[in-house]
């Protein structure tokens, strides 16, 4: 994929290049039609993930958490298999993707699974505050009234494919944990009918967030990084 010699793309052209041409997110099943589509290319998704979350520099510092979730094709086993099987994999990471899959590399979904690894592997906060419900409907109708909270708890959350109570597996669903929540929200009590709760998830930092500035001297952000076929967006050998 990579020329011999060539330096490993940045996360921040790698993702320039995933925006740009994603067109079908959002999107729960594709159609066979659109087969040609990259967003089909079982390969480009391959080599994505793997230069994203394996090979890559920011990779190597090791900045994320080490565990790597692999997306089973759902054509084959279904979201919700009655025979049990599990609608994704983990395994710690490693510097060769294809040895870490292992016997299971024909089952990964690379597309889904660079999507769920991207969510995972992104830093969260989630916001709890107790409002009044007049205020809200003040600002909803345009009046100029300040958005104040009663009471409010910032805290930092961690998203996960997984349900807490016995990591059950709740793919497509994500989960998202937080630490100490029985002392952390013991206050968070609405003591008048007025009052509502306002919930902010926020993404902050992470694999979501590549820096700019770690994009290579050889590689513009307004170039694609990669060999690339720019009507199909197949990554040329």
């Amino acid at each position: 994929m990579l020329g011999v010699g060539e330096e490993t793309p940045s996360r921040f052209d790698l993702l320039s290049m995933v925006k740009k041409h994603s067109n079908l997110l959002g999107k729960t099943v594709v159609e066979e039609e659109d087969a040609s589509d990259v967003e089909m290319d079982g390969q480009f998704w391959h080599d994505v993930f793997d230069l994203y979350f394996v090979r890559g520099k920011e990779s190597k510092r090791r900045q994320d958490d080490d565990l790597l979730f692999f997306v089973r094709k759902w054509r084959e086993h279904g979201f919700n298999d009655k025979n049990g099987v599990a609608p994704y994999f983990v395994r710690r990471w490693a510097l060769e993707l294809d040895k870490l899959v292992g016997e299971s590399f024909s089952e990964v979904d690379w597309r889904r699974s660079f999507y769920l690894n991207m969510i995972a592997h992104t830093s969260y906060s989630v916001t709890v505050a107790i409002c009044s419900q007049q205020v809200l409907r003040n600002r909803q109708v345009g009046q100029d009234t300040p958005l104040s909270s009663i009471y409010k708890i910032v805290k930092t959350v961690y998203a996960s494919p997984s349900r807490e109570v016995e990591t059950t597996p709740a793919y497509p669903d994500i989960c998202f944990a937080i630490d100490d929540f029985d002392s952390t929200f013991d206050a968070v009590v609405l003591t008048d009918t007025d009052l509502c709760y306002c919930v902010l998830l926020n993404a902050l930092d992470g694999a979501g967030f590549p820096s700019e500035t770690d994009t290579n001297d050889s590689c513009s952000s307004n170039k694609l990084p990669l060999g690339v076929d720019t009507n199909s967006m197949r990554i040329k050998n």
